[in-house]
């Protein structure tokens, strides 16, 4: 069965290959973007299963509008992909204060609009499935990347909570967690800092640190989110790629040593 799908930040990256996939094999899909133009050639072949809007998440009247419309247009709303978002480089001594707030109200607060736009119509319905993307970078950090991580650690945990919410209302929550991939993410819509001299030996070292392989295949991923939409019963959250789980393993493992190893310290501390 066909289902309908809200999806923003359609018009590159995974945003446009998985609004591919979905309309490839039958679904329809309201895809969002703050320039339409990228998306003209699949409303040409797909017609009336393609909504594009143009939509900046950060307005968040806009993006109420933009729900209702694909409501609207399709009679319901069965999936929304929160996947709209970029990244700011830059330690954060370097990160200025206009950067930093721009980050937080696309990759958080957009999230966050989306997310509330989307849920009287899900409420309605009775059912619905809400995709958070966040990063591992949600689970555990790089250096460089503090501002970005502190993003989709709120992510993260907006989500969460979310998930505990709705779960008796029929809504699904799941937060993808991609490792890196080889899209835009640091090209032209990334924002870079000025940097500071003292930092240099960090960027160097961490170019440097570079492992083949590293990065996956953005068109991989597609199996694996078809597959999420059509879970009866889906994860709250979903690792792509295979550096996350490793990683994660060890990086929780060294989190409990420490917690362990200070615990005597922390039970005096209740009182």
């Amino acid at each position: 069965m066909s289902k309908t799908i809200f999806i923003t930040g359609a018009s590159k990256g995974f945003g446009r290959l998985w609004t591919e996939a979905l309309l490839e094999r039958g679904d329809n899909v309201a895809a969002t973007s703050r320039n339409t133009g990228n998306l003209e050639d699949l409303k040409a072949k797909y017609g009336d299963r393609f909504l594009p809007l143009q939509l900046d998440i950060t307005n968040k009247q806009q993006v109420t509008a933009a729900v209702n419309a694909a409501r609207s247009h399709f009679g319901r709303v069965d999936v929304v992909i929160n996947n709209a978002g970029y990244g700011v480089f830059g330690a954060v001594e370097e990160v200025s204060e206009e950067n930093a707030r721009q980050i937080f109200d696309t990759n958080v607060f957009g999230t966050l609009w989306v997310t509330q736009a989307a849920l009287p119509v899900l409420r309605e319905q009775g059912s619905g499935h809400i995709i958070q993307l966040s990063s591992v970078l949600g689970v555990w950090t790089l250096p460089n990347l503090g501002i970005y991580n502190a993003t989709k650690f709120a992510v993260e945990g907006l989500s969460e909570s979310l998930a505990s919410e709705v779960s008796d209302l029929g809504i699904k929550v799941t937060i993808i967690e991609p490792n890196g991939y080889t899209t835009e993410f640091g090209g032209e819509s990334a924002i870079y800092s000025d940097p500071i001299s003292a930092y240099d030996a960090l960027r160097t070292k961490l170019s440097q640190n570079q492992q083949p392989g590293l990065y996956g295949r953005p068109e991989a991923t597609v199996p694996a989110v078809l597959k999420l939409i059509d879970s009866e019963n889906p994860p709250l959250r979903l690792f792509l790629g295979k550096v996350g789980l490793a990683r994660t393993e060890q990086v929780y493992a060294e989190k409990l040593d420490t917690w362990k190893s200070w615990n005597e310290i922390s039970v005096a501390a209740h009182g």
